[in-house]
């Protein structure tokens, strides 16, 4: 049984893993901010910091943001046309998988379209301002953005990882999933107990290094279901 064509489209799957693999490139943008000298720690800064409107390379960050999101949209959105008639059975969870992948990349397309002003983390400055509530109101919907991006992230991971350990499909998902669904869950505890630490005034828990984790992973697990929806055979 092929859990990503119903009707036995090989274009459509070579399609929408090529969308996958380009949108977990786009995704892993972040990591050229080894060489770009941003002059954020990785350590101790948001990800999402790079792409604020008063870093250097901010347009750059957010573009790529964009582009990733986009990219893993239009790959669910096919998926899902593709299985638009499953009405029962395993269908049912590929299709709630596909439809949170997507939830996942409107909202990383939305959220780059919402930029920090500036980067709280790094700059006291920026971090007294959000705490006066001084600063644009993109940060607080940033902030609903971004965690709206990760909690479709985990759901998509957990559903489709699920369908396919269950229905004995997209094996090298079924094989590596769980290990990346597990890491991300404790990569996400870990990012959200460094949030609340900062936000208390009591340091960064290595907030970046954890978050950059969270996104990896994201990354790798995208890379993973594109390799198994181009590898199956209806």
């Amino acid at each position: 049984m092929s859990l990503s064509r119903s009707d036995g489209a090989a274009g459509a799957a070579r399609a929408i893993a090529a969308l996958l693999a380009l949108g977990a490139l786009a995704y892993s943008a972040w990591v050229l901010e080894a060489v770009l000298g941003t002059g954020l720690d990785p350590v101790r800064t948001y990800v999402s910091e790079l792409a604020a409107v008063d870093q250097p390379f901010g347009d750059f960050f957010r573009a790529s943001d964009l582009t990733a999101g986009l990219l893993v949209l239009a790959a669910a959105v096919t998926a899902l046309w593709g299985t638009r008639r499953a009405t029962e059975g395993p269908r049912r969870l590929v299709l709630a998988g596909w439809g949170a992948l997507a939830l996942f990349g409107a909202a990383t397309a939305v959220d780059s379209r919402l930029p920090l002003s500036c980067a709280p983390t790094d700059d006291p400055a920026c971090a007294a301002r959000e705490a006066a509530g001084l600063v644009p109101a993109t940060h607080t919907a940033h902030a609903a953005s971004s965690t709206l991006a990760v909690a479709a992230a985990l759901a998509a991971m957990l559903l489709l990882t699920l369908a396919a350990r269950r229905h004995r499909a997209w094996a090298p998902l079924a094989r590596t999933g769980p290990v990346l669904v597990a890491l991300e869950l404790a990569a996400t505890v870990w990012t959200l107990a460094a949030v609340a630490a900062f936000e208390a005034g009591r340091g960064t828990w290595a907030l970046g290094a954890g978050q950059r984790l969270q996104v990896l992973l994201v990354a790798v697990w995208l890379a993973v279901l594109a390799v198994s929806v181009v590898r199956e055979r209806p």
